[in-house]
Protein backbone atom coordinates (compact mmCIF):
# COMPACT_ATOMS: atom_id res chain seq x y z
CA UNK A 1 0.00 0.00 0.00
CA UNK A 2 1.78 3.30 -0.74
CA UNK A 3 1.59 6.10 1.06
CA UNK A 4 -0.82 9.26 0.13
CA UNK A 5 0.56 12.46 -1.26
CA UNK A 6 0.05 15.20 0.53
CA UNK A 7 -1.62 18.02 -1.40
CA UNK A 8 0.56 21.45 -1.78
CA UNK A 9 -0.93 24.25 0.24
CA UNK A 10 -1.62 27.50 -1.64
CA UNK A 11 1.20 30.08 -1.02
CA UNK A 12 -0.11 33.51 -0.08
CA UNK A 13 1.92 36.89 0.01
CA UNK A 14 2.11 38.68 3.16
CA UNK A 15 2.36 42.24 4.23
CA UNK A 16 5.75 42.69 5.77
CA UNK A 17 7.61 46.03 6.59
CA UNK A 18 10.81 45.64 4.99
CA UNK A 19 12.89 47.29 7.46
CA UNK A 20 10.96 45.04 10.34
CA UNK A 21 11.72 41.59 7.92
CA UNK A 22 14.86 42.37 7.75
CA UNK A 23 15.51 43.24 11.11
CA UNK A 24 13.70 39.89 12.02
CA UNK A 25 15.51 37.79 9.79
CA UNK A 26 18.92 39.13 10.69
CA UNK A 27 18.25 38.11 14.61
CA UNK A 28 17.11 34.87 13.48
CA UNK A 29 20.24 34.69 11.44
CA UNK A 30 22.28 35.37 14.19
CA UNK A 31 20.57 33.15 17.00
CA UNK A 32 21.37 30.32 14.51
CA UNK A 33 25.03 30.97 13.80
CA UNK A 34 25.83 31.56 17.95
CA UNK A 35 23.27 28.02 18.61
CA UNK A 36 25.52 26.50 15.39
CA UNK A 37 29.22 27.87 16.94
CA UNK A 38 28.31 27.11 20.48
CA UNK A 39 27.39 23.41 19.61
CA UNK A 40 30.09 22.97 17.58
CA UNK A 41 32.95 24.38 20.07
CA UNK A 42 31.02 22.43 22.63
CA UNK A 43 31.01 18.76 20.82
CA UNK A 44 34.43 19.14 19.11
CA UNK A 45 35.78 19.91 22.88
CA UNK A 46 33.39 16.72 24.42
CA UNK A 47 35.04 14.67 21.73
CA UNK A 48 38.42 15.65 22.24
CA UNK A 49 38.40 15.18 26.01
CA UNK A 50 36.81 11.83 25.75
CA UNK A 51 38.55 10.40 22.61
CA UNK A 52 41.36 12.24 21.52
CA UNK A 53 45.10 12.07 22.46
CA UNK A 54 46.46 14.51 24.84
CA UNK A 55 48.83 16.87 22.43
CA UNK A 56 48.23 13.93 19.55
CA UNK A 57 46.42 14.96 16.08
CA UNK A 58 42.72 15.76 17.19
CA UNK A 59 41.54 17.11 13.61
CA UNK A 60 39.08 13.96 12.83
CA UNK A 61 37.52 14.93 16.50
CA UNK A 62 37.48 18.34 15.94
CA UNK A 63 36.00 18.15 12.68
CA UNK A 64 33.83 15.34 13.47
CA UNK A 65 32.22 17.65 16.50
CA UNK A 66 31.52 20.50 13.57
CA UNK A 67 29.76 18.45 11.37
CA UNK A 68 27.76 17.06 14.29
CA UNK A 69 26.92 20.50 15.50
CA UNK A 70 25.84 21.71 12.08
CA UNK A 71 23.58 18.86 12.10
CA UNK A 72 22.28 19.43 15.49
CA UNK A 73 21.50 23.10 14.44
CA UNK A 74 19.81 21.98 10.81
CA UNK A 75 17.58 19.66 12.91
CA UNK A 76 16.49 22.70 15.70
CA UNK A 77 16.00 24.33 12.92
CA UNK A 78 13.84 22.35 11.07
CA UNK A 79 11.90 20.38 14.26
CA UNK A 80 11.32 23.12 16.28
CA UNK A 81 12.59 26.82 15.09
CA UNK A 82 10.82 27.14 12.20
CA UNK A 83 7.27 27.12 14.04
CA UNK A 84 8.35 29.36 16.48
CA UNK A 85 7.25 33.61 15.98
CA UNK A 86 10.95 34.61 15.91
CA UNK A 87 11.88 32.39 12.87
CA UNK A 88 8.60 33.68 11.07
CA UNK A 89 10.20 36.21 8.89
CA UNK A 90 12.94 34.08 7.88
CA UNK A 91 10.53 31.11 6.87
CA UNK A 92 8.01 33.17 5.33
CA UNK A 93 10.97 34.80 3.17
CA UNK A 94 12.45 30.94 2.57
CA UNK A 95 8.97 29.83 1.38
CA UNK A 96 8.55 33.23 -0.91
CA UNK A 97 11.60 32.43 -2.95
CA UNK A 98 11.10 28.96 -3.38
CA UNK A 99 7.99 29.17 -4.78
CA UNK A 100 9.27 31.70 -6.89
CA UNK A 101 12.26 29.44 -8.33
CA UNK A 102 9.28 26.66 -8.81
CA UNK A 103 7.86 28.99 -11.36
CA UNK A 104 11.15 30.16 -12.42
CA UNK A 105 12.25 26.62 -13.33
CA UNK A 106 8.95 26.00 -15.92
CA UNK A 107 9.18 30.01 -17.12
CA UNK A 108 9.93 28.94 -20.78
CA UNK A 109 6.93 27.25 -20.49
CA UNK A 110 4.78 29.45 -18.91
CA UNK A 111 5.79 32.40 -21.25
CA UNK A 112 4.57 30.39 -23.70
CA UNK A 113 1.14 29.72 -22.49
CA UNK A 114 0.55 33.35 -21.62
CA UNK A 115 1.13 33.71 -25.51
CA UNK A 116 -1.82 31.27 -26.33
CA UNK A 117 -3.32 33.59 -23.52
CA UNK A 118 -4.01 30.78 -21.09
CA UNK A 119 -5.51 31.71 -18.30
CA UNK A 120 -3.76 29.77 -15.59
CA UNK A 121 -0.75 30.58 -16.82
CA UNK A 122 -1.74 34.52 -17.15
CA UNK A 123 -2.71 34.09 -13.63
CA UNK A 124 0.58 32.42 -12.12
CA UNK A 125 2.57 34.87 -14.05
CA UNK A 126 0.40 37.79 -12.67
CA UNK A 127 1.76 36.10 -8.89
CA UNK A 128 5.10 35.65 -10.07
CA UNK A 129 5.09 39.58 -10.85
CA UNK A 130 3.70 40.36 -8.04
CA UNK A 131 6.03 38.12 -5.90
CA UNK A 132 8.79 38.77 -7.44
CA UNK A 133 8.48 42.41 -6.34
CA UNK A 134 7.35 41.81 -3.30
CA UNK A 135 10.51 39.70 -2.50
CA UNK A 136 12.79 42.51 -4.71
CA UNK A 137 11.22 45.19 -1.46
CA UNK A 138 11.43 42.96 1.45
CA UNK A 139 14.89 42.92 0.45
CA UNK A 140 16.09 45.77 -0.01
CA UNK A 141 17.01 46.06 -3.97
CA UNK A 142 14.60 49.16 -5.35
CA UNK A 143 16.98 49.03 -8.53
CA UNK A 144 15.11 45.51 -9.28
CA UNK A 145 12.10 46.00 -8.19
CA UNK A 146 11.79 49.34 -10.32
CA UNK A 147 12.72 47.30 -13.38
CA UNK A 148 10.17 44.92 -13.02
CA UNK A 149 7.20 47.65 -13.18
CA UNK A 150 6.95 47.87 -17.23
CA UNK A 151 6.75 44.12 -17.39
CA UNK A 152 4.06 44.01 -14.34
CA UNK A 153 1.87 47.02 -15.99
CA UNK A 154 2.02 45.09 -19.56
CA UNK A 155 1.05 42.39 -17.98
CA UNK A 156 -2.03 43.95 -16.03
CA UNK A 157 -3.03 45.56 -19.13
CA UNK A 158 -3.39 41.70 -21.15
CA UNK A 159 -5.37 40.22 -18.37
CA UNK A 160 -7.38 43.42 -18.12
CA UNK A 161 -8.41 42.85 -21.75
CA UNK A 162 -9.43 39.14 -21.20
CA UNK A 163 -11.18 39.70 -18.31
CA UNK A 164 -8.91 38.65 -15.66
CA UNK A 165 -8.55 39.29 -12.13
CA UNK A 166 -5.07 41.10 -11.80
CA UNK A 167 -5.19 40.99 -8.11
CA UNK A 168 -3.30 37.49 -7.77
CA UNK A 169 -1.47 37.22 -3.82
CA UNK A 170 -1.94 34.01 -3.97
CA UNK A 171 0.26 31.06 -5.31
CA UNK A 172 -2.58 28.04 -6.38
CA UNK A 173 -1.13 24.43 -6.86
CA UNK A 174 -2.76 23.66 -9.72
CA UNK A 175 -1.72 26.24 -11.77
CA UNK A 176 1.78 24.90 -11.31
CA UNK A 177 0.65 21.37 -12.12
CA UNK A 178 -1.31 23.34 -15.11
CA UNK A 179 2.59 24.41 -16.41
CA UNK A 180 4.59 21.14 -17.24
CA UNK A 181 8.64 21.67 -16.20
CA UNK A 182 11.20 21.52 -19.39
CA UNK A 183 12.58 18.03 -20.21
CA UNK A 184 15.81 18.55 -20.43
CA UNK A 185 16.69 15.30 -22.14
CA UNK A 186 17.28 15.40 -25.57
CA UNK A 187 15.93 13.00 -27.88
CA UNK A 188 18.56 11.00 -30.81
Amino acid sequence: MSPTKQQPTAFRLQHYDPETFRAATRNASIRIILLFAVTAMLLSAGLVAWLGEPGGNNFKWNLTGVVLGLLLTSALVTGLFRKQPWMSASVYGWRLKRNLMSITNRMHQLKAAVEQQDEKAMYLLRFYHLALYHMHQLDGNSSAASDLVREMDEHVTAMTALHLEPDQPELKPEWLAHIKPSNHKHKN
